[in-house]
């Protein structure tokens, strides 16, 4: 008899936990969220701050820095003109990797200009 009463708890106890797990497990496969733009928005846009796959790491560098150079002119209202970017002008990298470099980093700032903007038009 006590074997009947305890086994009724055990048993709502195990199955609250797996539907925890579960439910986590489904979450987390569902990818992070953007902070940002949030989960519809990577849906309608995929994921437009990916650099090209066949970049180098240092382009792969130039496009994140292009990027994050435009989000910088768009939230201090400055001109948007790669052009007046530093690290554009600048790059610090080997002088035989600059032009790969800058050539990413415009790609990725038109990228993320492109982007931002329609998504200020938008709201």
């Amino acid at each position: 008899m006590n074997l009947k009463l305890t086994a009724v708890p055990v048993l709502a106890l195990l199955l609250g936990a797996s539907c925890l797990i579960i439910s986590k497990a489904s979450a987390s496969s569902a990818g992070p969220s953007s902070p940002v733009y949030g989960q519809d928005h990577d849906r309608d846009h995929g994921n437009w701050e990916a650099p090209p796959g066949e970049f180098n790491d240092i382009q792969r560098r130039g496009f994140h820095d292009g990027i994050e150079g435009a989000r910088k002119d768009v939230g201090n209202h400055r001109r948007p003109d790669v052009n007046n970017r530093d690290e554009y002008r600048h790059p610090d990298v080997a002088p035989e990797m600059r032009k790969g470099y800058r050539q990413a980093f415009r790609r990725g700032y038109q990228q993320a200009m492109s982007h931002l903007m329609e998504d200020r038009d938008r709201h």
